[in-house]
């Protein structure tokens, strides 16, 4: 799924949410579903998709990177705290 294919979903689910089709619990499942798709299938580099496991601030989040180190950097960047928390490839 491209970023266009991604934004196309999301305003579909925000349309069928405003004429009422959908409850919001279904609108989030559903963006939540495109946002997860785009970010594993369709990195814009080299990237692939890490998730971060740990500390509790820490766990579950997951961001972009070419490797392990970076990702641990855009995690620790994001939390802008010294916590003790891994990274692994998402899958």
């Amino acid at each position: 799924m491209d970023r266009i294919a991604a934004i196309r979903n999301v305003e579909d689910a925000l349309a069928d949410f405003e004429r009422g089709e959908i409850d919001l619990a279904t609108m989030e499942d559903r963006v939540q579903g495109v946002l997860r798709t785009f970010a594993t299938e369709y990195p814009a580099d080299d990237s692939q998709a890490y998730r971060a496991s740990g500390a509790p601030r820490a766990d579950g989040i997951v961001v972009l990177a070419a490797g392990r180190s970076e990702a641990r950097e855009r995690v620790g960047a994001l939390l802008d705290d010294d916590l003790d928390f891994e990274v692994a490839p998402l899958e």
